[in-house]
């Protein structure tokens, strides 16, 4: 029989289910006959993101905070899997208010960790951050090799990795952390301070308005559309244990580090396309894609301000690991998934 490559028939909490990329796994998981379970205090997240969720009998949504650990504990009641979303992104955000980003980030994962180990949940899959690079130049960026923490925010991110690790070598608990590279697609809002710089363009685009590119667009971002970090997520989730160790087992050999076949799983795995592409590069394709819409997007000047606090240069993932042990294979490059994203956008936004 094949081995499946999603989640199917679990029950599955996902933390921040109200938001941009929690809200897409909740739907293809309720799609995959899943029994789902939605954890949002919806500080970031948006009920109308779960329009659809919320007309499924196998959909629950509890409203509640991950700093509350009881929340936590009702959440995670009788699931095979968490697939943690929840957190306070955003670099700036973190500089402005380190306070409720550790708060938030650290003190809610470590809740949330915790309450999944009690529970006898079989795999913790949460989102990590290429943030946790920081300083470090060379490129692709590679798991076992980071520099130093550029912002708050990287540093939360660093310290869920090191509690992850933590918990399984002393509990046992099975955790998988996902590096994500800058997340784009559709229900990502284009509005508010800290909004993500893909809608944030196009909504100035349709609306006849000029980018604005911090920097002289040259640093450069590995773009990830949301279905090629669906995919992964549900890897992590399902990769069999035995397979899981044995692929690691020689993935890291490979690079001179060898481990113990009865090592408990705690690792991290970048979630990219593993291809770059700078802010400059990027206006261009968003012009010349919604161009064919509205052909005067194409003439719209942009504008360039000051480099932003706490931004990497550049960013760019190799995803040889996920590929090896998790047979992750994303789809989706930059512009097929700005297309994707753009005709959601131009159905949606008013």
């Amino acid at each position: 029989m094949k081995e499946s490559r999603i989640i199917e028939n679990k029950k599955v909490l996902v933390t921040g289910g109200a938001g941009f990329i929690g809200s897409n796994l909740v739907d293809v998981l309720l799609k995959q006959g899943n029994e789902v379970v939605c954890l949002d205090n919806f500080a970031t997240g948006k009920r109308k993101n779960l329009q659809l969720a919320l007309q499924n009998e196998k959909f629950k949504l509890i409203e509640g905070d991950i700093r509350n650990f009881e929340d936590c504990t009702v959440a995670v009641q009788g699931c095979d899997y968490v697939l943690h979303q929840a957190a306070l992104g955003s670099v700036p955000r973190s500089i402005t208010d380190p306070m409720t980003t550790t708060d938030v980030n650290i003190g809610g994962f470590v809740k949330m960790l915790f309450a999944s180990k009690e529970a006898g949940v079989k795999r913790f899959v949460y989102a990590a951050s290429s943030s946790t690079y920081g300083d470090h130049k060379a490129l692709p960026k590679v798991e076992h090799i980071i520099g130093n923490a550029l912002s708050p925010y990287a540093i939360t991110k660093y310290v869920d990795e090191l509690f992850a690790k933590n918990f399984s070598d002393i509990y046992g608990i099975e955790t998988v952390g996902l590096r994500y590279f800058n997340v784009f697609g559709r229900r990502q809002d284009p509005n508010g301070a800290y909004a993500a710089v893909i809608p944030k363009f196009v909504s100035q685009l349709m609306a006849h308005n000029s980018p604005l590119i911090n920097g002289d667009g040259s640093y450069s971002r590995d773009f990830t559309y949301i279905d090629n970090v669906i995919q992964a997520n549900q890897l992590a989730a399902i990769t069999p244990t035995i397979d899981f160790k044995d692929k690691l087992k020689h993935y890291s050999e490979g690079i001179g580090k060898s481990y113990d076949q009865e090592i408990t799983i705690s690792e991290v795995f970048n979630v990219a396309y593993g291809e770059r592409t700078t802010l400059k590069e990027l206006v261009e394709i968003l012009q010349m894609t919604l161009s064919k819409f509205d052909s005067q997007i194409n003439d719209i000047k942009i504008s360039y301000g000051p480099n932003r606090g706490g931004d990497i240069p550049h960013s760019l993932a190799s995803i040889e690991k996920a590929n090896k042990i998790l047979g992750y294979d994303p789809k989706y490059d930059i512009k097929t998934g700005l297309l994707e994203a753009t005709n959601w956008y131009r159905e949606n936004l008013v």
